[in-house]
C-alpha cells in the first residue's frame, strides 16, 4: 500500500519471495519438503535457488546429479510446472492468477527472499507520457 517507491529512474514493483510451485497432481504426492526431491526441479539461471529454499525449509540441498531443468522465462517454467513436468521455484507474487485459479499450488508456506522487481529506465532518456502510462499500468497490475 501507500505511495509507490521511486528512486531516480527506478520504480519498485514487487518483492520476489520465492517458493516451490507445482501442479495440484504433484502437490498431492508431497507431504514434506524432502518429498520435492522425488521430482524434477525447475529453476531460473540462478543455481542456488533450490539449495537456499531447501535450507530455509530445514532440508538438505538437492544432490548435484538431481534432474534439474533451467528456464530463462518464469512464464515458460510455470507452463512446464502446470503440465506436471516438475516442481518450479518462482516468485509467488508473479503467479497469483495461477494460484487463485488452482492451476498451480504452493505446497509449503516457506519462502526465500532473493530481491525485488523494479521498473527502470535509462537516465539519459527523458520520461515520455507513454513511458509514464506504461509505468502506471504496470504498477496497477502488480498491486492486484
Amino acid at each position: 500500500g501507500g505511495r509507490p517507491r521511486i528512486k531516480n529512474n527506478t520504480q519498485y514493483l514487487c518483492s520476489a519471495l520465492m517458493s516451490p510451485l507445482c501442479s495440484p497432481t504433484l502437490a498431492s504426492q508431497i507431504q514434506t519438503p524432502a518429498d520435492i526431491l522425488k521430482f524434477p526441479l525447475l529453476r531460473s539461471y540462478r543455481r542456488d535457488e533450490w539449495a537456499l529454499w531447501m535450507q530455509a525449509a530445514g532440508e538438505a540441498p538437492p544432490s548435484p546429479t538431481h534432474n534439474v531443468m533451467v528456464f530463462d522465462s518464469s512464464v515458460t517454467m510455470l507452463e512446464a510446472a502446470q503440465a506436471g513436468t516438475g516442481i518450479a521455484i518462482a516468485p509467488v507474487d508473479m503467479f497469483t492468477h495461477l494460484l487463485s485459479s488452482e492451476h498451480i499450488v504452493q505446497p509449503f508456506a516457506t519462502q526465500i527472499d532473493l530481491g525485488s522487481y523494479w521498473l527502470t529506465r535509462l537516465q539519459s532518456r527523458t520520461e515520455t507520457p507513454a513511458m509514464r502510462e506504461f509505468a502506471q499500468w504496470l504498477v496497477g497490475k502488480m498491486q492486484k
